[in-house]
C-alpha cells in the first residue's frame, strides 16, 4: 500500500527535476513521438523541449511537484493561470533560436500543431493545465490523480481546461470531473481530445 504523495509548490531550484520527470514521462506521448519520431534521440530532444517550457515560463511557482517517499521528485503538474494561458508573441520570438534547436527539422509541423492547439484553445477564463506526468517508476501509484486534485483545488473552484493526445488519459481525467470538450486531428498528427472542468457552485 502506497502513502499518499506529498503535493508541493515549486521553486525555480526545481527545474532539473520537473526536466527530467516530464522527459520520462512523455516519452511515449503519441502527439511528441510524432514530432519526435526518433525514438533513439527522442529522450534528448524531450530534455531540450522542457528545458524550453520551464525558461520560457516565467510562472514556475505556479507548477505542482509530487513527491516520493525518499523525497524526489515523482511527478509534476504545470499549470497556467486565468488569462495566460497562450505564450506571448515576443517571448515565442525571442526564444525562436532555441525552438530550432530544441526541434531541428520538425520545427515547422511543431508550430503548425501549436497553431492549431491555440485555434482549439477554449476561450473561456480558465486555469491551463499544460502538462502533467509522472516518472514511470513511480506510475500505478495514485500520484497523477493527486496531482490533479491539488491543481483543481488550487483554482478554488474555477474552470479548468487541458488538451490530451493519449487516448487511456481520457477516462482519468473524466473521473476528475473534466468533460469533453470536442475532439480534433491537424493533419498526420495524432487525435487530440479538448477537455473542461466546469467551475463549482458555491
Amino acid at each position: 500500500m502506497h502513502l499518499p504523495p506529498v503535493i508541493r509548490p515549486a521553486t525555480p531550484a526545481d527545474r532539473p527535476a520537473i526536466i527530467a520527470v516530464l522527459a520520462a514521462a512523455f516519452a511515449d506521448d503519441p502527439a511528441l513521438a510524432w514530432i519526435f519520431p526518433d525514438a533513439a534521440r527522442r529522450p534528448a530532444r524531450l530534455t531540450r523541449f522542457f528545458d524550453l517550457i520551464t525558461r520560457a515560463d516565467a510562472r514556475l511557482p505556479l507548477a505542482q511537484l509530487a513527491l516520493a517517499a525518499d523525497g524526489s521528485v515523482a511527478g509534476a503538474a504545470l499549470w497556467r493561470p486565468p488569462g495566460e494561458w497562450a505564450l506571448p508573441t515576443r517571448s515565442l520570438i525571442a526564444n525562436l533560436p532555441r525552438l530550432a534547436i530544441a526541434f531541428g527539422t520538425a520545427l515547422p509541423r511543431t508550430l503548425g500543431l501549436m497553431g492549431a492547439m491555440d485555434h482549439q484553445h477554449d476561450r473561456r477564463p480558465h486555469w491551463y493545465l499544460q502538462f502533467i506526468g509522472v516518472s514511470p517508476s513511480a506510475q500505478g501509484q495514485g500520484i497523477g490523480g493527486a496531482l490533479l486534485r491539488a491543481g483543481l483545488a488550487r483554482a478554488d473552484g474555477g474552470c479548468c481546461y487541458l488538451e490530451t493526445a493519449t487516448p487511456s488519459n481520457v477516462g482519468l481525467y473524466q473521473a476528475h470531473g473534466f468533460v469533453v470538450r470536442n475532439e480534433w486531428r491537424h493533419g498526420a498528427a495524432p487525435n487530440f481530445w479538448s477537455m473542461w472542468h466546469e467551475a463549482s457552485i458555491t
